[in-house]
């Protein structure tokens, strides 16, 4: 199974410029006054990962996404034609939330304040004494948000005029959906907060440059001798969205009886009925405005950056599977990956929030990204692409 590239050749540098050279402004990755430019601009007009389908298995499964980003409570539903959809989680009636449960199945949403219930699809079905309002049932309706599932990933926009995301996505809509993502019945997870702004913590597993600093450690397989930094072998652009091909050290050694016993059973697994092993399996899928696809032979998961303000950030990292561990070995292999991501990215952390902390106290105005952190740049030209964009709208039409 040929799932690796063992010959390093590195990205002509000259053929990248088109992204511009010069240093970054750092005030974009800590002023409060353009967190709320880039909240309204970005956040409220992007789509934005809050799931998968293998969450919503049945007709009245739901999943609640809270995002703090949109002040707003959401609840994600496979309705009872299998359709699903995407609401506010909020009555109607007046605004109490439906649902607190993080997940599970209903035929109907019933507010606990005054007992006005939905069905999956969002109408109201009945409300005691409704003929006192003066008004339609089909006038109460739960509050919709517009929903994509791309390879079994869920979106949600909260624009009504923004591009559908399979035409945005462009050639990297065929090439997602050829990955195994949207095949995946279960998923290991863990989230975590940090006292970063969302870009920085996201730009950090989007550059390879600090890996042989930050990880000597964990023995990442990115590095080898013939490629010390761990720099990607290709680049590619696709609108908003960015990606990179990732290198791998084949003679990268194992750190112990134990990894190297996980490994083996891992790959083993994987070629079987895994989601590695793939045509996409050394490809890296950025999607703007916060989220990244990643699979490699060790690693293939999911990664989604939520802001939450400024200065703080919320990440869910997910490592995705085909059916249910059949045995105690199969279990623990995936519980190593698992285990093996949050070693890694707990070696981030605190690079990550001392970056913020030094960009915060104001004392640089530029910072400084070398050609082989293309992918930051990228970010940062399309961040500022679409908040300028905004800034227009509004100059122009008040909205």
């Amino acid at each position: 199974m040929n799932i690796a590239t063992s010959t390093f050749r590195r990205v002509d540098q000259s053929a990248l410029d088109w992204l511009g050279t010069d240093p970054i402004p750092a005030k974009p990755y800590h002023d409060p006054d353009f967190f709320e430019l880039e909240r309204a601009a970005v956040f409220m007009r992007s789509w934005i990962v809050i799931g998968h389908v293998c969450e919503l298995p049945d007709a009245g499964s739901f999943i609640r996404r809270d995002l703090e980003f949109a002040n707003a409570s959401l609840l994600i539903v496979r309705d009872r034609k299998q359709e699903i959809r995407a609401f506010y989680n909020v009555c109607t009636h007046r605004g109490t939330q439906l649902v607190r449960e993080a997940q599970g199945q209903r035929s109907a949403f019933t507010c606990p304040y005054h007992m006005w219930t939905f069905g999956t699809d969002g109408a109201l079905l009945s409300a005691p004494d409704f003929e006192a309002f003066h008004v339609k049932k089909q006038d109460c309706s739960l509050p919709t948000v517009r929903v994509e599932v791309i390879a079994g990933l869920i979106f949600v926009n909260f624009d009504e005029k923004a591009e559908p995301l399979r035409q945005e996505l462009g050639d990297f809509f065929p090439q997602l959906e050829a990955t195994p993502l949207g095949q995946a019945t279960t998923f290991l997870e863990y989230s975590y907060e940090i006292e970063s702004n969302w870009k920085l913590c996201y730009d950090n597993f989007q550059e390879n440059y600090h890996l042989r600093f930050i990880h000597p450690r964990t023995g990442y397989a990115g590095v080898g001798a013939e490629n010390p930094f761990g720099y990607p072998i290709d680049y590619h652009f696709n609108g908003p969205h960015r990606g990179q091909k990732i290198w791998y050290n084949l003679q990268a050694p194992s750190k112990g009886v134990v990894q190297q016993t996980a490994a083996e059973r891992a790959l083993d697994i994987l070629g079987k009925k895994g989601l590695l092993g793939q045509p996409a399996g050394d490809q890296y899928f950025a999607l703007f405005p916060n989220s990244f696809i990643l699979g490699n032979p060790l690693q293939n998961f999911l990664h989604v950056v939520y802001p939450i303000s400024a200065g703080r950030s919320r990440g869910v990292i997910r490592l995705f599977w085909v059916g249910e561990p059949e045995n105690a070995s199969e279990a623990f292999s995936r519980e190593f990956y698992l285990t093996m991501l949050r070693e890694v990215h707990g070696e981030d952390i605190n690079v990550i929030e001392g970056g913020y902390r030094g960009l915060a106290s104001g004392a640089l105005k530029h910072i400084h990204f070398q050609t082989q952190e293309v992918l930051c740049r990228h970010l940062h030209n399309m961040v500022m692409e679409k908040v300028g964009e905004y800034q227009r709208r509004i100059a122009e039409n008040g909205q």
